[in-house]
């Protein structure tokens, strides 16, 4: 029986990896314009790091944990997430009275089941801003989003924003929703009633028809939160709404406990039921809830597989690809050189060698199917005349002879 890959553990080939390589060169700029720097935590945590950061009532640590014993017999979990392993590498430093502008990149683990835009194995890019308190970060960060969209050609898009309020709103609105929910707990999906017990917020993020119209009539979060946090949603909407579709969305409330104060998201109706792109907010109790000192923390992930599906990706400067054809096998280990001294000549070009020989035709094939737009032929003739030819593959294509130092020349001003 041959071996398989895991389920909800997909392969990426280099056809797939053509969009996550533009994807990971845009963002790596926009980080670097704005001064924010990569960070990069080990896949493996201590288990208790998400059970402390995420929650013991979330579905998350409950049932989608890849978690095993090591030979010390300790807990130990493939990162879910990667907020928490960020926070927990700030304290490790001692760093939490330092201001940090960071992003991190990889691989997360959760055991749920795979369906389009949700695997088992998926990637995250994530920004944390620790040390900034609520105000300026907020509108930096959402700045950066939208410069993100912008950048690789996202524009049918919605950013959904929401305020939780501080610690003692969120506890008197969730009491104020279960009282409200309670009397009519058989009427929720069973999902929503285990939701209700152990994390009521969660019960505002459901799909469920039935739910959502039992939610039309529960009270909503703005009756209890301050006035000022409703003007700064409101500023946030009121500076936005020219550059993007911009909405406070009262039901969001993001996946994880530690959330509190602005929290937001990005949807695309391309996207289908999974229809979230890019989700964050703030959690400034993280830090202290992992035995910390206290630490204004907000940042946001991005999920990779969802947003290549969204990318548009700009050819114009894509590089210039030639293959290098030798149609004589006694001499194709002499022409490396040739293949050498053009690479150093221009290294913007992608010079394709095909190692395993052929015929010129069969060559000339792979060459545009490879997506070739010329050329270089060197035979037996051509080469103990110090010559090449050098043809266009394009429509209506010309070739012609040329000296060595020709050919690099052209090689250099293609």
């Amino acid at each position: 029986m041959k071996i398989q890959s895991l389920r909800g553990m997909p392969d990426l080939f280099p056809e797939d990896l053509e969009r996550w390589h533009y994807f990971e060169s845009k963002l790596t700029y926009i980080f670097n314009s704005f001064n924010t720097l990569e960070i990069r935590t080990p896949l493996l945590e201590s288990t208790e790091l998400f059970s402390r950061s995420v929650g013991n009532s979330s579905d998350i640590v409950n049932k989608e944990l890849y978690s095993f014993l090591d030979r010390n017999k300790e807990s130990i979990s493939l990162r879910p997430e990667g907020s928490a392993s960020v926070i927990r590498a700030i304290i490790q430093k001692k760093q939490e009275h330092e201001k940090h502008k960071l992003w991190y990149q990889g691989p997360m683990f959760r055991y749920e089941r795979p369906q389009k835009g949700r695997f088992r194995q998926f990637h995250q890019i994530g920004v944390e801003y620790l040390g900034f308190e609520e105000g300026v970060s907020e509108y930096e960060l959402i700045s950066m989003v939208l410069q993100i969209n912008q950048s690789l050609g996202i524009s049918d898009y919605t950013l959904k924003i929401n305020h939780l309020g501080d610690a003692h709103a969120k506890e008197s609105f969730c009491n104020s929703l279960v009282s409200f929910l309670e009397p009519h707990a058989n009427e929720l999906h069973e999902k929503d009633q285990i939701r209700l017990r152990s994390n009521p917020l969660r019960v505002l993020d459901s799909k469920e028809k039935s739910t959502i119209e039992l939610l039309k009539n529960a009270p909503k979060f703005q009756d209890f939160i301050s006035e000022e946090s409703k003007l700064f949603l409101e500023g946030l909407v009121n500076s936005f709404k020219d550059q993007c579709d911009i909405q406070i969305d009262q039901s969001l409330v993001r996946g994880l406990d530690y959330y509190t104060g602005v929290v937001f998201e990005t949807v695309s109706s391309e996207l289908g039921a999974q229809d979230a792109f890019l989700g964050g907010g703030r959690y400034d109790n993280l830090s202290k809830q992992l035995e910390g000192k206290d630490m204004y923390s907000i940042g946001f992930a991005i999920g990779v597989e969802r947003i290549i599906e969204l990318i548009n990706i700009d050819d114009s400067g894509k590089k210039i690809k030639v293959g290098f054809i030798v149609n004589e096998q006694q001499i194709s280990q002499k022409t490396y050189k040739i293949a050498d001294d053009l690479r150093s000549a221009n290294s913007c070009i992608i010079l394709d060698t095909f190692l395993s020989g052929g015929s010129i035709k069969s060559q000339l094939r792979r060459a545009n199917k490879s997506g070739c737009s010329f050329a270089i032929i060197i035979g037996e003739e051509e080469f103990k005349n110090n010559q090449a030819i050098w043809k266009d593959l394009r429509e209506d294509g010309e070739q012609e002879v040329l000296s060595l130092q020709e050919l690099i020349n052209q090689y250099i001003n293609l």
